[in-house]
């Protein structure tokens, strides 16, 4: 009919749905990765099909009087995405990933996974410090600072982060670096779920493929986690820093001829290496473990690769289940900190649930971590996660992790990591996750570029 606006859904290359339409209630559900979906409910999902998108949703949320959230892969424990009363911008439609061999340097946008990445780099043996979940995608993942596979050497996966493209609250579309927009560009370097625009692009550096990358485990009843970790502790810091160590203890580990099913504590060893007699000899001291002769399994070294280490991550952490997660940083001994983990773990009421205690996560150099929100936090890392799928089991587990996290904590006192953090549980988690003078220079800048408060930030301000 002449005169009639054109309706809102033409203004967009991808698709907009607004709470009431028939397709919103599997968007909705769609936007979180974890089968435990807050109860929380935007009044519009864009679900761009472009770059183009982006400022078109900022306009029509203006428009409509809406603040803005933001989903590149969903993979948020607390679903900071889905916010009441506001428009979610779904970027899971943008997921190309363009790899520049000369330069050694990628163009990604926000919801390519690690396991996109890892496929698009093998044919240009080049690598990249993705996340170690595979469906993770590089949005939320970069944003937060990132943990990814061997960050002992190569630093937080920010650090490798060259340049961001982002549209602003006002709608502008700017390039962030060093040089260009360096403080909005030192925020997109860590500020996570609380970040004040819309990634569009990432630019990133990357790594000369390993030669070799070699892996070994042993498993031990969760009963020895207190001698497992005083020795891993005192070994791993002696090891290279190319070698990733991580512990792990499960709520639930299969039966072995010589002993019964029960929870268990795992020692894993990573190598990223030149050559495969590198690797081996690196994660030799782990054949030499004075505690071996109380393994339950044992894994002799044998080479792998980032694909098969993701393939790995899949069986600890299965799609269409629930989830609830939390980090912790300390000043705590990794002994100290398991042995009051694993009374936790051992009372799960899921035997899915694990703890996951990255022994030096990242990087300590400090040319690695300039110029960043993100800063490791305390001498000890652990992040703690309840897996469970039974509906009628959520508030149960959900307990059990805030009351498994505070017995870790017994001041309260200890640091958070924002991608992985419980943002549901109390109002200081988000500004744990950051030390005094990062945490006040983000809310300078938040400020500065989304003066009308347009971005929602962290869940508990």
């Amino acid at each position: 009919m002449p005169g009639r606006s054109p309706s809102p859904s033409a203004r967009f290359e991808g698709t907009l749905i607004r709470r009431g339409d028939r397709a919103y209630d599997s968007a909705r559900a769609a936007a979180v990765w974890n089968g435990l979906k807050p109860e929380r409910f935007p009044e519009a999902i864009v679900q761009a099909a472009s770059e183009q998108d982006v400022p078109e949703a900022l306009a029509y949320a203006r428009s409509e009087g809406f603040r803005i959230s933001i989903r590149s892969g969903g993979h948020n424990w607390s679903g900071s995405q889905l916010r009441d009363g506001s428009l979610l911008i779904d970027l899971s439609r943008l997921r190309r990933c363009s790899i520049d061999p000369g330069s050694a340097t990628a163009a990604v946008e926000p919801a390519a996974t690690g396991e996109d990445l890892v496929r698009a780099l093998t044919p240009y043996d080049l690598a990249f410090p993705v996340g170690h979940c595979p469906s993770v995608a590089v949005g939320g993942f970069l944003l937060s600072g990132g943990l990814g596979w061997n960050s002992r050497a190569w630093g937080p996966s920010c650090a490798d982060v060259l340049e961001v493209r982002a549209v602003t609250a006002d709608g502008r579309t700017v390039t962030c670096s060093e040089t260009e927009n360096p403080d909005l560009f030192w925020a997109a370097r860590g500020a996570g779920p609380g970040f004040f625009a819309v990634v569009t692009r990432f630019r990133l550096r990357l790594h000369p493929h390993p030669g070799a990358v070699v892996t070994t485990r042993l498993t031990f009843p969760l009963t020895a986690a207190g001698p497992v970790a005083a020795w891993t502790e005192q070994v791993a810091r002696e090891l290279p820093v190319n070698v990733e160590t991580a512990l792990v203890l499960t709520a639930s580990g299969e039966p072995t001829p010589t002993t019964p099913a029960g929870p268990r504590i795992l020692l894993g060893m990573t190598a990223f290496a030149a050559t495969q007699e590198e690797a081996l000899a690196a994660v030799a001291p782990a054949g030499s473990c004075p505690l071996a002769d109380s393994t339950v399994l044992r894994q002799e070294p044998e080479p792998t690769s980032f694909a098969r280490l993701h393939r790995g991550a899949d069986v600890a952490w299965p799609s269409a289940h629930r989830y609830a997660a939390d980090t912790l940083w300390s000043e705590e001994s990794y002994e100290t900190q398991l042995n009051r983990m694993a009374d936790a773990i051992a009372h799960a009421p899921s035997g899915k649930s694990l703890a996951l205690v990255p022994v030096e996560p990242v990087s300590e150099d400090p040319a690695l971590l300039r110029n960043m929100a993100f800063s490791p936090l305390g001498e000890s890392y652990l992040v703690c996660y309840a897996i469970w799928d039974d509906p009628a089991a959520d508030a149960a587990n959900a307990r059990w992790l805030r009351d498994a996290m505070a017995s870790a904590d017994p001041p309260g006192h200890g640091g958070r990591y924002v991608a992985e953090t419980d943002l549901e549980a109390d109002a200081s988690r988000a500004r744990r996750s950051y030390a005094p003078a990062d945490w006040d220079r983000l809310q300078e800048l938040k400020a500065a570029w989304d003066p009308e408060n347009v971005f929602h930030s962290y869940l508990a301000p």
